[in-house]
């Protein structure tokens, strides 16, 4: 068994089949029924800012009459709620579909992508619509779009991250076509679709602010409906920056485990110290549970209603309780130092206190061996995105942001710790000449599924260490009607370099089921089983009584669906390429919350006072 072996027919695949792109029908289809919407709406556009329909304006006044808000607000954040839980819904839903069934015949057989388009295109069409609807200056802080045309900071980053999301869609065609189908959640394209839904939570945060500045101090004082979509938005940012992990929430992650930590650590540090800061005492706890909530509901209907894999989520509980109790201490008139320090206390006690529910619930728990590496990866990245959560809580109380020079330096510096860590996770190591021997047992079948057990015998008999990250079997991508999919089973040690499987695995039908092992950089697996794939030309992978078989890079049998062949060079020129617009995004970003400080009275005080506020 050769690495090659594992590969599709590159010539197959070069030819237009289920691994290289959509049909082009369908291409078309999508093509032309996007000019159409896209010429409607800005036909729309056009005749509201000619005042030659109200029917817009109408609507957003009575949408502002509900908000105590500005019209240019109250409708786009109306519409982004509903985008951006239907969007949600349909990417969990997507990727749930992915690790059960694999991939897709086409963009329009799964049916999760409807709700992923349509809640990304609304997501642009809400930023749309705040920057349309007004038609006086809405604010200091507003830019110039032509002489009488001024348009909302928030609504141009809102447009913004979800024209970068849906740009994801073409091109994650392009990128098949070119690479064949890359079946990780991080391929660069799958990264744009998923970061500028994320980054969009922020975008809300900074309409609402825009908004409530606009009405003044006479406006009504806020209801509780009000104060709940506030903690809404905070909660979506927690899952927002926390979708990056959904691989890990399913147990079918592509990467080295100690990412998982970092990522948790950065999403809550950034959420719940700029929750705290906004909303006062309690925020960052309410902001996590809604989270929670949220994903839950989609969990269920996902899982159990539908039918597919079920994912579990971090809670982020510890972290914010975390937030809450450095929120308590002298630490918090300091936002900049708040926010380090929160950072840091979410990287170090609130990892602990996650990793309890972690190793309860996970398919692969974090072993003791995970935390040195995990937290000089987490650590200062979490302190740093802390300290960006805390300018972002300054922007949105009107407090004084430190010099430009500063916060572009920390939000650089930020971007350079988050570089270096995702690189340093990226490094791993596959054993060269190591083999794996299996004999496996017949065991009684589900249906028509053939279930073995297995005893393997590893060479070198020292390859693993006493507490690896993992040693298991997965079976993923077999269908939804057979254990939803996906199979996992953590092999028992008798001896060095001696495992036997405590479950019957699955080795028929349209199975991908491998050993996999992790241990600190070493990231490898073998093949037991893979289905024959025509549609790629790749041939099937049997699983015989007694067989032994080399080690090699894990990707080459979870992404079986990658071109091989394809130029390294035009990898990097995508991936450089994803790179820079992220980076551009991120950019936008920060020059929107510099200016919505610059622009607007600021003191070294909250002039927000929320609840509670300390």
């Amino acid at each position: 068994m050769t690495v090659q072996s594992l590969q599709p027919n590159v010539t197959l695949l070069a030819q237009g089949t289920e691994g290289g792109g959509a049909a082009l029908n369908e291409v078309i289809g999508l093509s032309v029924a996007s000019v159409v919407v896209g010429a409607a709406l800005l036909w729309i556009g056009y005749q509201h800012r000619m005042r030659k329909i109200t029917w817009l304006n109408d609507l957003g006044e009575w949408a502002g009459r509900k908000f105590n808000r500005p019209a240019w607000v109250a409708l786009p954040i109306a519409l982004f709620i509903t985008t951006i839980i239907t969007a949600l819904f349909g990417f969990i839903w997507d990727v749930s579909l992915h690790i059960g069934k694999g991939r897709d015949p086409g963009p329009l057989a799964n049916p999760a992508h409807y709700f992923i388009l349509f809640g990304l295109f609304i997501l642009f069409v809400a930023g749309c619509v705040a920057c349309v609807l007004p038609y006086d200056k809405p604010g200091p802080s507003a830019v110039r779009i032509t002489r009488h045309w001024y348009a909302p900071v928030g609504g141009i980053l809102m447009a913004g991250c979800g024209l970068y999301a849906l740009i994801g869609f073409p091109l994650d065609d392009v990128w098949h076509r070119i690479f064949g189908q890359d079946v990780t959640l991080w391929g660069p394209t799958h990264l744009m679709l998923i970061g500028g839904a994320g980054f969009s939570t922020l975008t809300a945060l900074f309409l609402e602010h825009e908004g409530r500045r606009a009405v003044g101090e006479e406006k009504p004082k806020d209801g509780p409906g009000i104060k709940f979509i506030q903690y809404l938005a905070f909660g979506g940012i927690v899952i927002g920056l926390s979708v990056y992990q959904i691989e890990f929430d399913f147990g079918v992650m592509q990467f080295r485990q100690v990412f998982e930590p970092m990522l948790i650590a950065a999403a809550g540090a950034f959420a719940l110290v700029a929750a705290r800061m906004m909303l006062g005492r309690g925020a960052a706890i309410i902001a996590a549970i809604l989270a929670l909530a949220l994903r839950g509901v989609i969990a269920f209907i996902v899982g159990p209603v539908l039918g597919a894999p079920i994912n579990w989520f971090a809670l982020y509980l510890g972290a914010a309780v975390v937030v809450e109790l450095i929120g308590l201490t002298p630490l918090v008139k300091k936002p900049l130092l708040f926010g380090l320090v929160g950072g840091i206390g979410v990287a170090t006690i609130g990892l602990w206190l996650e990793s309890f529910w972690i190793d309860a619930v996970y398919r692969y728990p974090w072993p003791t061996s995970i935390w040195p590496e995990a937290l000089a990866m987490a650590v200062p990245v979490a302190a740093l995105v802390g300290v960006c959560g805390a300018m972002a809580g300054m922007v949105l109380t009107n407090q004084k942001l430190p010099s430009r020079a500063i916060g572009i330096g920390i939000v650089t510096l930020t971007v350079l710790a988050i570089g270096g860590a995702t690189a340093n996770g990226l490094r791993y190591d596959v054993p060269q000449n190591a083999t794996a021997s299996f004999t496996l047992t017949p065991a009684p079948s589900i249906g028509d599924q053939k279930m073995v057990t297995a005893d393997i015998r590893i060479n070198p008999p020292d390859l693993i260490s006493a507490d690896p990250n993992w040693v298991s079997v997965l079976g993923w991508q077999g269908g939804l009607a057979n254990q939803r999919g996906v199979f996992v089973d953590h092999l028992e040690k008798v001896g060095p370099g001696h495992y036997r499987s405590t479950a019957p695995m699955p080795v028929s039908g349209q199975w991908k089921t491998l050993l996999r092992v992790h241990d600190g950089r070493m990231l490898t697996a073998v093949p037991i089983y893979l289905h024959g794939d025509p549609g790629i030309g790749a041939p099937e992978v049997p699983a015989e009584a007694q067989m032994t078989r080399p080690f090699v890079s894990e990707i080459t049998i979870l992404q079986r669906e990658r071109n091989p062949d394809t130029p390294q060079v035009l990898w990097l020129i995508g991936c450089l390429t994803v790179l820079a617009s992220t980076l551009i995004m991120i950019a936008g970003l920060t020059w929107g919350a510099g200016r919505l400080n610059k622009n607007e009275p600021t003191t070294t005080k909250p002039e927000f006072e929320p609840s509670g506020q300390a």
